[in-house]
């Protein structure tokens, strides 16, 4: 019997056990893990566990596999805390959102006869909590894998599998590289989300405002409705990387500012070149996300 232990059992937590259990593999068992008990009772009444624990060394001491899925700067104390309890040649991943200081803390507490390969899965929601969970969370979707230099191919073999059975995409990638990608295509778009509803819902004339906002409003908006303590953790974690993009967001600004003032022709040239920037990733893509 192999052992999935999942630590953290909000969205992605919880639909990851969702989607472990409906890929109905033979022979794994997926333990959660929450503080709360009422949280390890609803995960068990969705489904989305076979067992429950709310202490963190009896539910690693037998793990083949162990996901954290907490926010960001919790994973650090909890690879301190399982380090001692870990069986040799387990495998340990997390789902964070950031990768270089995990990859940091994993070198820094994870005994070396541990495997550990950083993930991080592209896809998510605006909301968050158990109540969320969806099995199909991650069909489809990228999920970047950032491997320790220790790890053996026989974990990164487990982890690609595990992968593919959620319907992910596995993407092998550089944790520097990754942070850097990400703080522009995910964390830059979290920030103006946040930044859009701060500035808007701020101003004395949000209560007449906020009647006329509709579905433009709506989906520049959506990420700021996402968990707090996840966000500040990813700029905590990816500070540099998340700035110099804040830094060249600014830059656009200033120049789409500059155009309506001044320059009418160029204007519409910029508002034509980014369509056709985004019509070209969508149709790569096949999304209209």
């Amino acid at each position: 019997m192999e052992r999935v232990v999942i630590i953290g059992l909000g969205l992605i937590g919880g639909s990851l056990g969702l989607a472990l259990k409906q890929a109905d593999a033979p022979g794994i068992e997926v333990v959660g893990v929450s503080r709360r008990p009422e949280t390890v009772s609803q995960a068990l009444n969705l489904g989305a566990i076979d067992r429950g624990e709310e202490r963190l060394a009896p539910a690693v001491s037998e793990a083949s596999v162990v996901i954290i899925a907490t926010p960001l700067l919790a994973i650090r104390d909890i690879l301190q805390q399982i380090a001692p309890h870990l069986p040799s040649r387990s495998l340990v991943t997390d789902a964070g959102s950031t990768k270089v200081e995990v990859m940091g803390w994993a070198g820094e507490f994870l005994p070396s006869t541990v495997d550990f390969i950083g993930g991080h899965p592209m896809t998510g929601k605006e909301t968050f909590g158990l109540d969320e969970a969806d099995a199909g969370l991650f069909r489809g979707c990228v999920y970047c894998l950032t491997p320790a230099a220790n790890a053996s191919p026989q974990a990164m073999h487990r982890m690609t599998q595990l992968v593919q059975m959620i319907g992910a995409q596995p993407l092998l990638m550089d944790a520097v590289e990754h942070d850097r990608l990400v703080a522009a295509v995910s964390h830059l778009p979290l920030l103006l989300s946040a930044a859009l509803v701060s500035a808007t819902g701020n101003s004395p004339s949000w209560a007449e405002m906020s009647k006329l906002a509709a579905t433009g409003y709506r989906d520049l908006s959506r990420l700021a409705s996402g968990n707090p303590e996840m966000s500040r953790d990813i700029c905590l974690t990816n500070r540099a990387n998340i700035v110099d993009w804040l830094d060249r967001y600014v830059e656009e600004l200033h120049k789409y500012r500059r155009l309506i003032l001044e320059d009418e022709e160029e204007l519409m040239a910029a508002f034509i070149r980014a369509r056709e920037i985004r019509q070209r990733w969508l149709r790569e893509y096949g999304t209209e996300g």
